[in-house]
């Protein structure tokens, strides 16, 4: 039986998991559970009914699974309200905004033996999960330092919406959450954080430079450097193609070294050395190749099958939880100065 998965909160984000939903071969879109006008144009546009709430949903036929994609202060009551309904649920990232809920939102899922995922769809994508595999069989031996981007220039009228003035709507939380997740995901577990913040050019409450030391249980080190002021490509957004409201670029925005090999992404582009390892040997340089797949397609079928009992997320909440906690770090350590350890 076709799972029945439901679309919590119209959104941008929202919208886009209703279509993915709607045109998905492994689910069927439930409804679409918002209040507003917008939720009841988004259902129409995709031919599902429209609800103002959870209890609503419930009242008619039930969904299977929800995917909400509410506001992050609400994540963590939508999130419970699921648990305890019985649905299984998948919260778009972060998985709620603060560790703190986000540790209640896990542990009730726990108890309760509900799965819940966590909505960092770029590790569905074929290239990280190509990545993860070079890494993972060898490709480049230990590795040692990585080095991730997040460079690109948000224009002016961006901020003329007051939230993304404010504290917690900056670069740091909103987008290099992503990059760490994809660092943990491709690497190992973050055990130590060092940043340091400015906001010296626009003068607005949030950050719009970072720069970030990383510090992994294996010893390996990671610098991320953030900024949103800047013109420029070496990004995922501008890089990977992964969103066409982007233009791509031919860069690459995370490099990867190894004691025997180093790998660049996006092009999943691997340099080992011919012969003798030496800064004196040339490179043979492979390029991998993947299947160009949309990542939240792929989440919406990932979830299906989670629905069904067929497989474990391939991001629980407690994944989300632990990249939570290195975002909060680095904004802990921007504010001290302090290295701050997980």
């Amino acid at each position: 039986m076709t799972p029945r998965i439901a679309v919590m909160g119209a959104g941008l984000i929202g919208k886009r998991h209703a279509m993915h939903v709607a045109a998905s071969a492994d689910a069927d879109l439930a409804c679409v559970i918002d209040p507003s006008p917008t939720g009841q144009a988004v259902a129409a546009e995709y031919g599902a009914p429209w609800v103002r709430s959870l209890d609503e949903a419930m009242a008619g036929p039930r969904p299977d699974g929800v995917i909400v994609a509410t506001p992050n202060q609400m994540h963590m009551r939508n999130g419970l309200d699921c648990i305890a309904a019985n649905l299984p649920a998948l919260i778009e990232k972060p998985l709620c905004d603060s560790v703190t809920d986000a540790e209640r939102l896990v542990a009730a899922a726990d108890a309760a033996g509900v799965p819940l995922l966590t909505g960092h769809h770029r590790r569905h994508n074929p290239l990280m999960q190509k990545a993860r595999e070079l890494i993972q069989d060898g490709s480049i031996g230990t590795p040692v330092v990585a080095n991730a981007m997040f460079w690109l220039c948000k224009p002016d009228d961006y901020f003329d919406v007051a939230w993304r003035r404010e504290k917690g709507a900056g670069p740091v939380f909103l987008n290099l959450i992503h990059d760490v997740d994809n660092l943990r995901y491709l690497l190992d577990d973050v055990t130590a954080v060092t940043a340091r913040e400015s906001n010296a050019l626009r003068g607005n409450a949030v950050e719009e430079t970072a720069v970030i030391l990383l510090e992994f249980a294996s010893g390996m080190l990671a610098t991320v450097s953030v900024c949103d002021a800047t013109v420029a490509p070496w990004s995922w957004e501008m890089t990977t193609g992964e969103n066409p409201a982007y233009p791509q670029t031919d860069e690459h925005c995370y490099l990867i070294g190894g004691t025997h090999g180093s790998l660049a992404l996006p092009s999943l582009t691997l340099r080992t050395a011919r012969g003798e390892r030496s800064w004196y040997s040339p490179f043979d340089v492979q390029r991998a190749t993947v299947s160009d797949e949309d990542p939240l397609a792929r989440q919406v079928s990932q979830f299906a099958r989670v629905i069904a009992g067929r497989e474990p997320p391939l991001v629980s909440g407690r994944d989300g939880l632990e990249t939570l906690r290195v975002i909060q770090a680095v904004k802990q350590s921007a504010e001290t100065g302090a290295r701050i350890a997980l």
